[in-house]
C-alpha cells in the first residue's frame, strides 16, 4: 500500500506541475499532506513536517546568504569579465552560446556547489539569452545536466556517501570512473552544440545591428560585447538602442523577414519579454560597480570557495560570514546594504519558500515509510539471474532511485542492500558504488534537489517546462555514462 501510494504521490505531483496546474510550492506542500492522509498517518503529518524542516533548515540558510553574496558579487562586477570572454567567444551565435553554457557550468561545477554553479552562470549567461531571444529552458536543462555529471567529484558529495556507505575509500570510487566521466561530459557537449543548431534555426542568424556593414562611415564601431551588457528600456527604437539585435538570415520563427513591421515576430525588441521590468542585464555603467574592490572581493570568493571544499566551517556559516562582509566592504553606508539586500529578496524568498515547501514533500515521504517501501519493492523485482549483473542493475535503478529519493536516502538506505546482493554474487562493492554514481545528471533535476530552485528561480524558467524539457536529456546522459563505464571496464 505504502509502495503504491509513494510512486502515486510523486506522479501526481509531477503530472500537476508540467500541466502548469499548480504552483511548485503548493503542490510540494498540499499533494504530500493529501497522501499523508491517504496512508492513514494524518495525525503525524506535523511531527513529519518538523522533522523535514529540520534536515533542510541548513541548505535553506546555505541557499538565502549564498543568493546575496553572489548577488552582490554580480552586483560589484566580479563576473563582468567572464561575461565578455564569454560573449567575445559566442559572438551572438546561438550554437556557441549555448556550448558556451555547458562549459561555464561544467567549470563552475570544480566548486562542487550545484547552487554556486547555477547563480554564476544563470547570472553570466541570462542577459545574453533574452537579448538573443533564446529558449530559457535549454539553458536551464543544459546548465542542470552539465553539473549533474560534474557532481560526481569526490567533494560533490555523491562519491563521498557511497564511500561512507560501502566503507571504501573515494579515490577509489572516483579515479577509475573519470574516463567515463568524461565521455558523459564531451556527449553534453554535443548536446549542447545540437541544442543550439535548433536554436539557430529557429531564431536565424543573428548579427548586431549597426555591424560594419550597416554603420555609416566614420562611425565609430561599439564592441558587441558592450552593446550586450547594456540593457536598454521598453520604448527604445528597434535597431538603435545598444544590446538589441536582429536577424539577418535564417528560418524558423522570428526570421522570416528583414521588415520588423511587416513581421513583429521578428524583432526581439517588439516583445516585452526581453526588457521585463527590473531586467537591468550586466549594465558596464551600473552604479554598484566596485572597480576599486575587484582583487578584494575576488581574494573573498575565491577564499569562500576553498573553504568550502576544505570544510573549515559548515557552508551556511561561510556564506553568511561571506554575505555580511561583502555587504559591509562593498556598500559601507545603510541605505546602500539595504537597497542590495532589497534588490535580492525576491530571488531569496523564492528558493527559500521552495526549499521548506520540499521539506513536507520529503518529510512525509520519508516518516511514513514511502521511501522505504518503494526502495525495497525496486531492489524485489530484480531477477535473481541478474545477481552476477548487479552492477548494471544498480546503474539502472540509480537513475529514478536518485530522481525521486535524497542522495542520502539512496546512498546510506538503498546503496548497502544492493551492494550485499551483488557480493553474494561476487561483485566488487566499489562496482556498485561506481555504478551508483551514473544517475547525478538525472538527480540535479529532481524536484527534491534545492539548487534546482535555484536555477529555475533565477531563470525565471516555470518548474514544470524545465522538467519536461531536461529530464530525457538528463536521462540519456546518465546512459551514455553508464554505458562508457561498461565498455572500459569500469562497471
Amino acid at each position: 500500500m505504502l509502495t503504491f501510494l509513494g510512486f502515486a504521490m510523486i506522479a501526481t505531483f509531477l503530472v500537476l506541475i508540467m500541466m502548469k496546474k499548480m504552483s511548485p510550492i503548493a503542490a510540494l506542500v498540499l499533494i504530500p499532506a493529501l497522501f499523508c492522509v491517504f496512508a492513514g498517518k494524518g495525525a503525524h503529518l506535523g511531527d513529519y513536517v518538523i522533522d523535514g524542516v529540520g534536515k533542510l533548515a541548513p541548505t535553506a540558510a546555505m541557499l538565502m546568504f549564498a543568493i546575496v553574496y553572489f548577488g552582490v558579487m554580480i552586483d560589484v562586477g566580479l563576473f563582468d569579465p567572464i561575461v565578455r570572454g564569454i560573449l567575445r567567444f559566442c559572438k551572438a551565435d546561438p550554437v556557441r552560446v549555448v556550448v558556451g553554457t555547458a562549459v561555464l557550468a561544467a567549470i563552475v561545477s570544480l566548486d562542487g556547489d550545484g547552487s554556486t554553479t547555477f547563480m554564476i552562470t544563470v547570472s553570466a549567461m541570462y542577459p545574453l539569452y533574452k537579448r538573443l531571444g533564446l529558449s530559457l529552458v535549454v539553458m536551464t536543462g543544459v546548465a542542470a545536466t552539465a553539473n549533474g555529471v560534474m557532481n560526481t567529484l569526490p567533494w560533490g558529495g555523491p562519491t563521498a556517501r557511497a564511500a561512507t556507505a560501502l566503507k571504501v575509500d573515494a579515490s577509489d570510487i572516483f579515479v577509475p570512473m573519470i574516463p567515463a566521466l568524461a565521455v558523459g561530459l564531451l556527449f553534453v557537449f554535443g548536446l549542447a552544440y545540437v541544442l543550439g543548431l535548433k536554436e539557430r534555426r529557429r531564431i536565424g542568424t543573428l548579427v548586431m545591428p549597426g555591424d560594419d556593414a550597416e554603420r555609416p562611415a566614420g562611425e565609430a564601431a561599439e564592441p558587441a560585447e558592450e552593446r550586450l551588457l547594456v540593457a536598454t528600456a521598453p520604448g527604445s527604437a528597434p535597431g538603435s538602442a545598444p544590446g538589441s539585435v536582429s536577424s539577418r538570415t535564417g528560418g524558423g520563427s522570428g526570421s522570416g523577414t528583414s521588415d520588423p513591421a511587416a513581421d513583429p515576430a521578428a524583432d526581439p525588441a517588439s516583445d516585452p519579454s526581453p526588457y521585463e521590468e527590473g531586467f537591468q542585464g550586466l549594465d558596464p555603467r551600473r552604479a554598484t560597480l566596485r572597480p576599486r574592490l575587484y582583487w578584494f572581493n575576488a581574494g573573498l570568493t575565491v577564499a569562500l570557495l576553498a573553504a568550502m571544499i576544505m570544510e573549515l566551517l559548515p557552508i551556511p556559516v561561510l556564506f553568511l560570514l561571506g554575505a555580511a562582509l561583502a555587504l559591509t566592504v562593498n556598500f559601507p553606508h545603510m541605505p546602500d546594504q539595504k537597497a542590495r539586500i532589497a534588490a535580492h529578496a525576491d530571488n531569496v524568498l523564492n528558493v527559500a519558500g521552495m526549499v521548506f515547501a520540499a521539506a513536507v514533500f520529503t518529510g512525509v515521504l520519508s516518516g511514513t515509510g514511502m521511501v522505504k517501501h518503494m526502495a525495497d519493492w525496486l531492489v524485489g523485482v530484480v531477477p535473481e539471474g541478474m545477481g552476477p549483473h548487479m552492477a548494471l542493475v544498480t546503474g539502472l535503478l540509480s537513475l529514478p532511485l536518485t530522481y525521486f529519493m535524497s542522495n542520502d536516502g539512496f546512498y546510506f538506505g538503498v546503496l548497502p542492500v544492493l551492494a550485499e546482493a551483488g557480493a553474494a554474487h561476487g561483485v566488487s562493492p566499489l562496482e556498485i558504488a561506481r555504478a551508483a554514481l551514473v544517475g547525478q545528471a538525472l538527480h540535479m533535476s529532481s524536484p527534491l534537489v534545492p539548487a534546482v530552485y535555484v536555477l529555475v528561480g533565477m531563470a525565471k524558467v516555470e518548474f514544470g517546462d524545465h522538467t519536461r524539457f531536461t529530464v530525457k536529456w538528463a536521462a540519456l546522459t546518465s546512459l551514455v555514462v553508464l554505458g562508457a563505464g561498461m565498455l572500459f571496464g569500469i562497471i
